[in-house]
């Protein structure tokens, strides 16, 4: 500290201190205070002080671990108590009102200095000091030092007896927002754990307290606060130096038990970057499917499904904007450059009541907001793809920016495949990119804006071209009303498209479109009233526009005749309010209600059947045409939220739950993954939202302490109005798709186990599904049933799922992970007996879905390895080398059957049926 701030903060405390130097003297005065102690550490000493005062004392109890104090004396002040305490040791006191501050070797000063005053203050033997910080309840301190007491807000002798202390937790280096730290004291028990901006609340006693931080790869921190009234505190938080006995630092460690909601997984990017993946690059849907509960029906896919969900029925959120398409390359790669994430959650149950319109999950996936101290990027090589990233301040500690893009070069690859698999001569490309900017107006308002453009191309060697390409807009404004009440109020644009086309030959060229968007606005409110009570709130609005379809002349010369489904629209609205309760430190409550209303409108025409009988145009009677605006249709309902939390010791809880979901749109696919081809269809008349209910009940139990985490999860769900096709039907420009779509209903169980080991040279996780997924399809006559109107496993329905992930780091420099997964094959349907007719062969095939795929087994393994550890160098460079698929097993991804020369052959389709290695570069710059 400089000799100028020196003498700002002299003269600050001399100002305070003849302020308040005859309440000083009357409480000195009047302080009588008997003890009796033997042998007694400082915090029995301080208990006694405390106790029969009105002072409270403050210190780094590590500080006075060596220090052992015998006294015996009546009617004495806490002057001569401490004076008599310390007598011969290195140990310091200082009085400053009805505060006393114990220091080791240093002594904070209170009064002016000779230099200034003329007097030479008594009791002061150190030149150095400490001095604690001063918060009026606007006033916000940065917190760097752990052995610092910091003062929050200021004593206006109220008759409150809790006080708020609010602010954001960053990292000290970049200074960005960290979301998912566990900030809270012990004694009694409060915690809060920092939202997606990195902002916490805690409403806790007035008084001294040691408030703690846990963080995912950071270094565990406290900060001693003196808490007067409500104030701010920013803490900064420093990497973790790992040790080769420490690899990975967790959270709060009993986040896991503590917390109310279920079926809840986080992951941050250190831990997806640590699982191999096929052509080396990090994948973050890759890794979520590696997750208890969580499927996909083959190698290739990206799409996924949960706890018996289809695909269409988890909502992907990356910075709040719906992607509707996560795939790139037909499900190779996932549309998400792992360099700009910062976290992913999937909420497999539990899901917020600000969340709504899916019925299996929700995936949040958050981004960083780039450094806002200084310039750096990274970039990374593949085989096939390559990335570049760069971050920095636009105005240092303000506003920053990250921008970061990837792109391939894979038909290379293309031209090695032999001449007899067909592929020779595809072409397939894909790029994505990415840019937020983060802006802190004020103390109180906070921006972001996040843009992201994903395309892919690719023709796999035959006439037809497929392109594809999300984008998303979205402004987000973070306004903080106090340290008890904030809102985040965000709006964007939302888009899917496709334009597939052939240009083989001129006269049949042709292109085929579809798009859907959604504007949608949202706000939520999250408020702390008291310490055991958080609740959220807020409403959303979303308008839909689809383009459902169009078959359009690719040229002028193309005889196609132009076919176009009439444009859609709606809106979905809700209402929400979600709060939780901690009964007491055992027992947690969690309630939330969300009510939704869709309205289907115009304009468009809609066609009427007669009640009880099959949809069909032998039963239609009218059409009818609405205009634009006007209401079609609405549906509306309310959605619960339910939790329960009881911990039966500090390692070990019980936790049950039950939700409800409604949702509003359907992707209408005629294959098992998502595919370039897939439409999204919008709720109308004939076509009722899909609906689900939820109940899970857990176990939850932490062994030798808290580094190894294990739970049980066990869950029924209801699935009602789920479309599932009739046989031949036509889901691509079909003007009465009411006609080719079955409701549906269905159920799913199962139960899911996991272990993981959180720390140390080996560390990862084990995780186990037996889980079931059946339909039953039955229309008014029976005439359209399914397997006779009888239940029958789902495309996705896979009962034994096992993957085991581990890490082993040698060195700090070398590391190895492997990844291995199995699970039963997916049901297909087979032909069971042949016939001639016509002269030709003909298959009569099973019941839906009564057979399977063989088993699906792989093992997949890397070797990461680190530059240097120099500070001072322009890069930081690595190396990932492994091979997917080790065994190089021919996992079947379909079963199909073709006719040849009148003879029908069956066939297994494998993705990858031959061991890949692979390699990447990595470099990081600053």
């Amino acid at each position: 500290m400089g000799k100028e701030h020196l003498h700002l903060v002299y003269f600050f405390f001399f100002i305070l201190c003849a302020a308040s130097a005859k309440q000083v003297s009357a409480q000195r005065d009047s302080a009588t205070i008997n003890i009796n102690l033997q042998n007694a550490s400082i915090d029995e000493l301080a208990k006694q002080i405390e106790l029969q005062s009105d002072y409270r004392l403050y210190y780094d109890r590590p500080l006075f671990d060596s220090i052992r104090i015998t006294a015996s004396v009546s009617n004495s002040t806490p002057e001569a108590i401490l004076k008599q305490a310390f007598s011969g040791t290195e140990f310091n006191y200082s009085i400053y009102g009805n505060s006393i501050f114990l220091t080791k070797g240093e002594q904070i000063m209170v009064v002016l200095p000779s230099q200034y005053s003329g007097e030479t203050p008594n009791n002061v033997s150190a030149p150095k000091v400490q001095v604690a910080d001063l918060a009026a309840p606007e006033q916000r301190v940065i917190s760097t030092l752990e052995n610092k007491i910091y003062t929050i807000g200021v004593n206006t002798n109220s008759q409150k007896t809790n006080a708020t202390i609010a602010g954001y937790v960053k990292h000290s280096t970049s200074g960005e927002p960290l979301s998912g730290v566990a900030v809270f004291i012990t004694k009694p028990r409060i915690t809060a754990v920092t939202d997606a901006y990195g902002f916490y609340s805690l409403t806790l006693p007035k008084g001294r307290h040691e408030l703690n931080l846990r963080a995912v790869s950071f270094k565990d921190t406290r900060r001693y606060i003196l808490l007067l009234g409500d104030g701010k505190l920013d803490i900064g938080l420093q990497d973790q130096l790992l040790s080769l006995k420490e690899v990975v630092i967790t959270a709060d460690k009993t986040a896991n038990i503590r917390r109310t909601q279920m079926g809840i997984e986080k992951l941050d990017i250190a831990t997806i970057k640590q699982v191999p993946t096929v052509f080396g690059e990090a994948d973050v849907l890759r890794v979520v499917l590696t997750l208890p509960g969580v499927k996909s029906v083959g190698e290739s896919s990206t799409g996924f499904n949960v706890r018996g969900g289809s695909t269409d029925q988890n909502l992907i959120l990356f910075n709040d904007a719906t992607v509707f398409n996560p795939a790139h390359f037909f499900g190779f790669f996932s549309a998400f450059n792992p360099e700009v994430i910062k976290d992913v959650q999937l909420y497999k149950s539990s899901i917020p009541a600000k969340y709504g319109g899916r019925l299996a999950s929700v995936l949040e996936l958050n981004t960083r907001e780039g450094n806002k101290k200084e310039y750096s990027g990274t970039a990374g090589i593949g085989l096939i793809t390559s990335r570049l990233n760069f971050e920095g301040p636009i105005i240092k500690d303000k506003t920053s920016f990250i921008v970061g893009g990837r792109t391939t070069y894979s038909n290379w690859i293309m031209d090695l495949l032999p001449e007899k698999a067909g592929y020779r001569g595809a072409k397939a490309s894909f790029y994505d990119l990415n840019l937020n900017v983060s802006h802190q107006q004020n103390e109180r308002n906070s921006f972001y804006f996040t843009a992201y453009l994903s395309s892919d191309q690719s023709n796999l060697a035959t006439d037809t071209t497929f392109r594809y390409s999300n984008q998303n807009l979205s402004l987000r404004w973070k306004h903080t009303f106090n340290n008890k009440l904030y809102s985040v109020v965000s709006g964007g644009v939302d888009k899917y498209e496709y334009n597939n086309y052939s240009n083989y030959l001129e006269e049949v060229d042709y292109s085929m479109k579809f798009s859907i968007q959604q504007n949608n606005l949202k706000a939520t409110f999250n408020y702390y009233p008291t310490p055991k009570l958080n609740m959220e709130f807020g409403g959303s609005s979303i308008l839909y526009k689809s383009k459902p379809g169009a078959l359009l002349p690719y040229n002028e010369r193309s005889l196609v005749v132009p076919d176009v489904l009439a444009n859609e629209q709606a809106i979905e609205s809700a209402i929400f309010v979600e709060p939780r309760y901690d009964l007491s430190d055992a027992i947690t409550l969690n309630a939330g209600l969300r009510y939704s209303m869709y309205n289907n409108m115009g304009p468009g025409k809609v066609n009427f059947y007669a009640p009880g009988l099959p949809v069909t145009d032998a039963n239609m009677v009218s059409t009818e045409s609405y205009p634009k605006g006007k209401f079609i249709k609405t549906y509306h309902g309310p959605e619960f939220r339910l939790g329960a939390r009881i911990a039966l010791s500090p390692t070990f809880s019980v936790k049950a739950g039950y939700n409800t979901q409604r949702q509003y749109v359907h992707m209408l696919s005629n294959t098992t993954s998502m595919s370039p081809t897939d439409v999204w269809k919008l709720s109308d008349m004939n076509i009722k939202p899909q609906r689900g209910d939820q109940v899970s009940l857990g176990l939850y139990k932490n062994f030798k302490s808290n580094t190894i985490e294990t739970s049980v999860e066990g869950y029924y769900k209801n699935i009602k109005d789920f479309l599932d096709y009739k046989s031949g039907a036509v889901l691509i420009l079909n003007h009465k798709l009411e006609q080719d779509v079955l409701p549906t209903q269905g159920k799913a169980y199962g139960i899911e186990f996991l272990v993981k080991k959180l720390t140390g040279k080996l560390n990862g996780w084990l995780g186990y599904t037996y889980s079931r997924t059946l339909l039953k399809t039955e229309d008014i006559t029976g005439t359209n049933s399914i397997n006779g109107g009888k239940y029958y496993a789902s495309n996705y329905d896979k009962p034994h799922d096992f993957t085991l992930i581990g890490n082993y780091r040698f060195s700090h420099r070398v590391s190895f992970s492997l990844n291995t997964t199995y699970s039963t094959g997916r049901p297909i349907t087979l032909p069971v007996g042949r016939y001639f007719y016509k002269g030709g062969q003909r298959l009569l095939y099973s019941e839906r879905n009564q057979y399977r795929i063989p088993d699906y087994f792989r093992s997949d393994i890397s070797l990461n390895v680190l530059g240097n550890h120099k500070v001072r160098q322009l890069t930081h460079n690595s190396w990932t080398f492994g091979v997917y698929n080790l065994t190089g097993r021919k996992n079947a991804f379909a079963s199909f059957f073709a006719s040849e020369n009148k003879v029908i052959n069956g066939y297994k389709l494998s993705i990858f049926g031959t061991a890949i290695p692979f390699v990447n570069y990595n470099i990081r710059f600053k």
